[in-house]
């Protein structure tokens, strides 16, 4: 499969919400109950992504993309959130990380027929690549603790967990989040 990465536009919305739906349905199937992954409405999530993708404060979204142009995974990213202290129910081990410096990856999914592809690697290294060229030196994520794959996934890429944790509810069910780190220029 050939890949080109770009940035997304609200044209893309429908796209990358197809992509955001059935990777979650894929990724969590063992971690979320099958009624609230069925819920998940992509024409919902459409409009919640047009939306953001139109703001004025909008996070950036990559978009890999396959053969004929297909949407098959994305990633977004932003400054970190402001925030005090590490969010409730979290374990606070190694305090909060500095917007100015720091950026989130708040996302990163791909469609269960590209796992194992390399467009993932791929997509991930152009998004950390994109975070270092706009000035931040350490990126972070959240990513579920009973999520295996996923945490296989960045831990190759270089990503290890710094300790923090939260408890949040998903879906109807109480799920530990890890917060993961990587430094962008070493």
């Amino acid at each position: 499969m050939t890949t080109a990465i770009r940035e997304a536009t609200p044209d893309d919305a429908a796209a990358l919400a197809a992509v955001h739906v059935l990777s979650w349905r894929a990724a969590y199937s063992d971690l979320l109950q099958g009624p609230y992954l069925d819920a998940l409405d992509p024409e919902e999530r459409a409009a919640v992504w047009r939306a953001r993708l139109a703001a004025p404060d909008r996070p950036t979204v990559l978009l890999a993309t396959g053969d004929g142009g297909r949407v098959v995974a994305f990633s977004c990213f932003r400054a970190w959130p402001e925030e005090t202290s590490d969010e409730p129910g979290g374990s606070g081990a190694t305090g909060v990380p500095d917007p100015a410096t720091t950026a989130e990856l708040a996302a990163l999914y791909a469609l269960p027929e590209v796992w194992g592809t390399g467009v993932g690697r791929e997509l991930l290294a152009a998004s950390t690549e994109a975070l270092a060229v706009a000035g931040f030196r350490t990126a972070a994520l959240w990513v579920f603790a009973g999520n295996a794959r996923g945490r296989r996934f960045y831990e190759a890429a270089g990503w290890r967990p710094d300790g923090a944790s939260v408890r949040d509810v998903t879906g109807g069910r109480e799920l530990e989040e890890l917060r993961y780190r990587r430094e962008l220029f070493t």
